[in-house]
């Protein structure tokens, strides 16, 4: 590659560094420099419009010591690299990672401290990281900030939600960047858990349009042994700039010589479609840590959990008020508890009659009783089981029926009990053969004072999917920090969820309609989502006349996430008898797959409507996902991907023409069509709406 370092030689005493580095598509510039004052700063151009106005960098340690000027650079160098890698699950079966590099090499002339800053430069953003290299031993320092800015050209379109350092489950806002004020926001919002210390500080990743059609896109990738990065903006100047979510003791980073920390991405197109379908995330982090992946495989499966939501049943066995000596598990049973055998053994016997892979209970083992708020200690210890709970018949019976079981561990945020336990708890589910767990992390984090999204939990998250990597199993978390592409890394961490899931519609003001086409834009960005789709009985009245929530979507919509929201584990969210009213609509689920072999992204616009095509991982067969705000909308598909001179039945799952969010959910009709890659296809999305579509080869 051309080298196009330039020293301009300003006085005897000081000098400025200057050097682009281009996107392979050129459509990209990235220009770094070294002011007069020994400041690195970036800028970013798209097509020649300016992206990011020359924004400073640099590190504050606690030593008192600013790694932010007086640098010179002693080394500089540039790279290319074009590879391509195989994921273990994805999106599609193979991941293309092209990307121009700059590695600069800093030494601050009255410390000799040195600082590396590699950037790297792809097709669809631009992505750099801090180095600390190690010199002559090593060394031990805390970061108390980070000073990254991102300097943005204007008052851009944004979909945020608040800086809280304890909770991504928020409903989106669209607004203007001069609009953001978190002291403005409703927060009755079914969050239990709030941390929330500035009206100007809002989460990432922040997507964003500007008034001349770019969308930008700001957020990290690869954290680990380092906090979750915020962001602080100036809603004057709109200037947004890094904030590390401090530990109990107010320090941000615990790091030695030599580190890296995450990296730090700018997403921009002028075509909403390259940044969800971007796979810039995942290539930043680093190649698969796990040597025979035999044993991941994608899941589709139930549970005992929606019932729990929409008031039938309890997690507890007692009932708080009824918990008689929680800590000797003396209880006096309630009679509400769901995680029965016999409830177990139905949830069972529809699994296996409809072909899904496993079965999650909630709510098993001893200790739900009065955890929730009263920041306990040693609330679960992960391997006993309720009474009314035969761990070793449920195991007998689900592999007489070919089903696995999905393990349940609730922390309630006691993180320091959870690791004490934890390889207890492994032994546990390798006895029964549970092949995944999903994880829970409600409530304030013990160790105390510390947050969800510190250090300290950030290594716990990884540290428990490589623990459970270690014993073969896999991972979905709850309640975790949002993932940034660490799945590559470990792709036993098969999902998580760690944002506004489709739960909250069950007991609290919801999920908007245009929540689904914001997700891929933001929280899918870093990882596939537990977003638990599948709800038929849409209105919560169905279960008490006296409520009023509903699920904010059709139910052809609720198809349609299967497909816009990725991720190798799928639940079939709502009761088994509800899927039995509608056993013609319940087909897609069934059919639809949960790993890919291609993915095309035909239409998407953040806040609106998203449109995606995707091709079964193990045959010729497509699916079709579309889905809209709370604007009706009709669009017109071609279908130009599939093979040519191939005849394919497309089975059409779609809104009934009376069908609305909120006055009429539940109606849709199901329609066949024969077509080719030469087909063009209408589609009426109601409001709140949705399509579902399977494409097969006709023989």
């Amino acid at each position: 590659m051309k080298n196009l370092f330039i020293i301009l030689l300003l006085s005897v005493f000081q000098s400025i560094y200057a050097q682009e580095v281009q996107s392979p598509s050129k459509d990209i510039t990235l220009k770094v420099t070294l002011n007069d004052t020994g400041e690195p700063l970036y800028s970013v151009f798209y097509k020649g419009k300016e992206v990011i106005k020359p924004s400073k960098l640099g590190i504050q340690l606690k030593s008192g010591i600013s790694l932010s000027r007086d640098f010179k650079v002693i080394d500089s160098k540039q790279n290319s690299i074009d590879e391509n890698w195989t994921p273990v699950l994805g999106e599609q079966a193979s991941i293309r990672n092209r990307y121009n590099e700059l590695h600069i090499q800093l030494k601050q002339n009255q410390t000799n401290k040195l600082l590396n800053i590699s950037f790297r430069v792809f097709n669809e953003g631009v992505a750099f990281r801090y180095e600390f290299p190690f010199e002559d031993k090593v060394n031990y320092f805390i970061i108390s900030d980070e000073n990254t800015e991102f300097n943005l050209t204007g008052n851009h379109k944004s979909f945020w939600i608040p800086g809280d350092f304890d909770s991504q489950e928020y409903v989106y806002n669209e607004t203007k960047l001069s609009e953001i004020d978190n002291s403005k926001l409703d927060l009755n919002n079914g969050i239990a858990l709030k941390s929330i210390e500035s009206k100007y500080r809002i989460q990432s990743p922040l997507m964003m349009k500007s008034s001349d059609g770019l969308y930008i896109n700001i957020f990290e990738a690869a954290v680990n042994n380092y906090p979750v990065m915020h962001l602080d903006l100036n809603p004057k100047t709109f200037q947004l700039t890094s904030c590390l979510v401090p530990n109990a003791i107010g320090d941000k980073a615990y790091l030695r010589t030599p580190s890296v920390t995450p990296w730090r991405t700018i997403m921009v197109s002028d075509d909403a479609r390259d940044i969800v379908a971007s796979k810039m995330i995942l290539n930043l982090n680093e190649p698969n840590k796990i040597d025979d992946t035999s044993w991941i495989k994608p899941m589709k499966y139930m549970g005992i959990w929606w019932e729990m939501h929409v008031g039938i049943s309890t997690w507890d066995y007692a009932g708080s008020q009824n918990a008689q000596n929680v800590s000797t598990q003396d209880l006096i049973p309630s009679g509400k508890h769901g995680a029965t055998t016999e409830n177990t053994k139905r949830y069972i016997d529809f699994a296996a009659k409809h072909g899904f892979d496993g079965v999650l209970v909630e709510g098993w083992n001893v200790g739900w009783e009065d955890w929730f708020g009263n920041w306990k200690e040693d609330v679960f210890d992960f391997i006993t089981p309720y009474p009314d709970f035969n761990i070793e018949e449920v195991y007998k019976y689900a592999k007489s029926k070919g089903v696995k079981m999905i393990m349940h561990h609730e922390t309630s945020g006691s993180v320091a009990n959870y690791e004490r336990h934890l390889d207890r708890a492994i032994n546990l589910m390798k006895h029964y053969e549970y092949p995944a767990v999903k994880s829970g992390y409600v409530g304030r984090i013990i160790p105390r004072g510390e947050f969800h999204d510190g250090q300290t939990m950030v290594n716990h998250y990884n540290f428990v999917a490589q623990r459970m990597a270690d014993n073969k199993l896999m991972l979905n978390s709850h309640e975790s920090t949002r993932p940034t592409g660490y799945h590559r890394t470990y792709p036993n961490y098969i999902a998580a969820e760690a944002a506004r899931g489709n739960e909250f519609n069950a007991w609290s003001t919801g999920n908007p309609p245009a929540h689904e086409t914001i997700l891929p834009f933001t929280r899918l960005l870093g990882g596939p989502m537990d977003y638990t789709p599948g709800i038929f009985e849409i209105k919560m009245s169905a279960y008490d006349p006296n409520k009023t929530e509903q699920v904010h979507t059709t139910l052809a919509k609720q198809l349609a996430l299967y497909v816009t929201m990725y991720s190798p584990l799928q639940m079939a969210a709502d009761l088994p008898q509800n899927y039995e009213k509608h056993l013609d609509a319940f087909q897609f689920i069934k059919d639809v797959p949960a790993d890919w072999q291609a993915s095309i992204y035909l239409e998407a616009e953040p806040g609106d409507y998203i449109t995606v095509a995707r091709k079964d991982k193990n045959s010729e067969n497509w699916f079709l996902g579309a889905i809209t705000d709370e604007n009706a909308r009709t669009t017109e598909i071609k279908f130009n991907f599939l093979s040519p001179n191939k005849k394919y039945k497309a089975t059409i799952y779609q809104d009934g023409k009376d069908a609305d969010w909120k006055n009429n959910p539940k109606s849709y009709s199901i329609v066949s069509k024969t077509i080719s890659n030469k087909t063009k296809l209408k589609l009426n999305l109601v409001a709140g709406g949705g399509t579902a579509m399977s494409i097969v080869p006709i023989d």
